[in-house]
C-alpha cells in the first residue's frame, strides 16, 4: 500500500473520529485526539514538517501527518474531504470556488519561485518573463540566442541546445511559473495560460519531473538545463552548484529573490489583499521587488464535519500564522512572514472553520 493510500485510510479514520465526537457534548471534543493530514505542495512540505514537529512537541495529542504530493493533488484531496488541510502555492480559481463555496484559501507565509539553470562555465545570468516564455514554447533554443545574450551584454553564452524542465504533476510551482509567464507575454496568455497543469508545447529534449526535489534532480542531471524551482529548495540548489537567474521585474530591473526583493513585493501587495486573500503577487509593483512571489495556501473547507476536527483545524492554522511565522522556522526555508494586515485576514478565515 502506497503513504497515500494509508493517509486516505486515515482520512475515513477521521470521518469515523468525527461522526463520534458530533454526538458528544461540546466538553467533550478537547477529550478527542483527532488526526489531521496535510497534503500538496512540495515547496511548503519542508515547512510543514518543521512547523508540525515543533507544535506536537507542545500539544503531544496533537496527530498530524504531512505528505508531499504536489499542490494539484493537496487541492484535490481537500475538497473531497480525505485530507483536512490541502497545501498550495496557488488559490483557488473563481471556477473552483463557484463549484466549492465552502472552500477556503488561507495564507500561511510568502514564498518565491527561483529560475535555476546547469549552465557550465556561466556565473550570473539576467532572463526575462519573455525570454523564458519563448524558451518554454520552443522558439527560443539556444542558449546564445540574441534575445539571451541582449540580456547578458559580456557574458559568454554557449551554442548549445537549451534543455527546458518542467513539472509533470499538478504543481503549485507550475501555476505561479504559467502566471508569470501570462504576465509576461501577450501569447502565452493567449494560449498556454496559467494552472496547476498546462499543455506544455513538444520540445525536442524537454524533461519533465515531479515535485521540487525531482526538478533539482532533473536539473542537477541535466547539463544547459533549466527549470522553476521553488525557493526553499535554494539551498540544496545552492550546494548542487546551480544557478539562480535575475530576472527582470515591472519597474525594468534584474533583481534575485533575496530577502529584501521578496520583502518589498509582498508589502506592495499586503495592502490590497482581499477578504478571502485569493490574489496574485507577480509583478508587484516597487523598483526592488521580485517578479515571481507568492502566498502559501493552506486550501480548507470551512464547514466540518464535527466540531472537534474544526478546532484541532483551527488551533493548529492559528499557531502557524502566528508562532510558526518565526524566523526561526522561516529563514531556513527561505520563506517571510505575513505581513500584521494579512495575518489578521487570515486568522479571520480561520475563525470561520466549523
Amino acid at each position: 500500500m502506497t503513504n497515500l493510500s494509508k493517509l486516505l485510510r486515515t482520512g475515513v479514520a477521521v470521518l469515523a473520529i468525527a461522526a463520534a465526537a458530533g454526538a458528544a457534548p461540546r466538553a467533550a471534543h478537547a477529550q478527542v485526539d483527532v488526526p489531521l493530514i496535510e497534503s500538496g505542495s512540495s515547496l511548503l512540505y519542508p515547512l510543514f514538517n518543521a512547523w508540525v514537529g515543533s507544535y506536537t512537541a507542545s500539544n503531544p495529542s496533537a496527530d498530524i501527518t504531512t505528505t508531499s504530493t504536489g499542490s494539484g493533488a493537496g487541492i484535490a484531496q481537500a475538497i473531497k474531504g480525505l485530507i483536512q488541510i490541502g497545501a498550495s502555492d496557488a488559490y483557488l480559481s473563481d471556477t473552483i470556488v463557484k463549484k466549492n463555496p465552502t472552500m477556503l484559501s488561507i495564507p500561511l507565509a510568502i514564498s518565491s519561485q527561483a529560475i535555476n539553470y546547469n549552465l557550465p562555465g556561466v556565473g550570473a545570468l539576467n532572463l526575462s518573463g519573455p525570454i523564458l516564455a519563448g524558451i518554454y514554447e520552443g522558439k527560443i533554443t539556444q542558449w546564445n540566442d540574441p534575445a539571451i545574450a541582449a540580456a547578458n551584454p559580456g557574458v559568454a553564452l554557449p551554442a548549445h541546445v537549451i534543455v527546458p524542465i518542467h513539472r509533470l504533476d499538478g504543481s503549485g510551482d507550475t501555476f505561479i511559473f504559467t502566471q508569470y509567464l501570462s504576465a509576461s507575454d501577450a501569447g502565452w496568455a493567449s494560449t498556454l495560460k496559467f494552472g496547476t497543469a498546462v499543455s506544455w508545447p513538444a520540445i525536442a529534449g524537454e524533461v519533465g519531473a515531479k515535485g521540487n526535489s525531482g526538478m533539482l534532480s532533473a536539473l542537477g542531471n541535466n547539463p544547459y538545463g533549466i527549470a522553476y524551482i521553488g525557493i526553499s529548495f535554494a539551498d540544496k540548489v545552492k550546494s548542487a552548484g546551480l544557478g539562480q537567474a535575475a530576472l527582470l521585474n515591472k519597474s525594468g530591473q534584474y533583481v534575485l529573490p533575496t530577502v529584501e526583493n521578496i520583502s518589498a513585493a509582498a508589502q506592495s501587495v499586503a495592502t490590497t489583499t482581499p477578504a478571502d486573500e485569493r490574489v496574485s503577487m507577480i509583478f508587484a509593483e516597487g523598483p526592488t521587488a521580485y517578479p515571481i512571489v507568492n502566498y502559501e495556501y493552506a486550501i480548507v473547507d470551512s464547514h466540518q464535519p464535527a466540531p472537534a476536527i474544526a478546532e484541532a483545524i483551527r488551533d493548529f492554522l492559528k499557531w502557524s500564522v502566528t508562532e510558526g511565522n518565526a524566523s526561526s522556522f522561516l529563514n531556513p526555508v527561505h520563506f517571510l512572514p505575513l505581513p500584521p494586515a494579512v495575518q489578521a485576514l487570515s486568522l479571520t478565515q480561520i475563525n470561520n472553520i466549523q
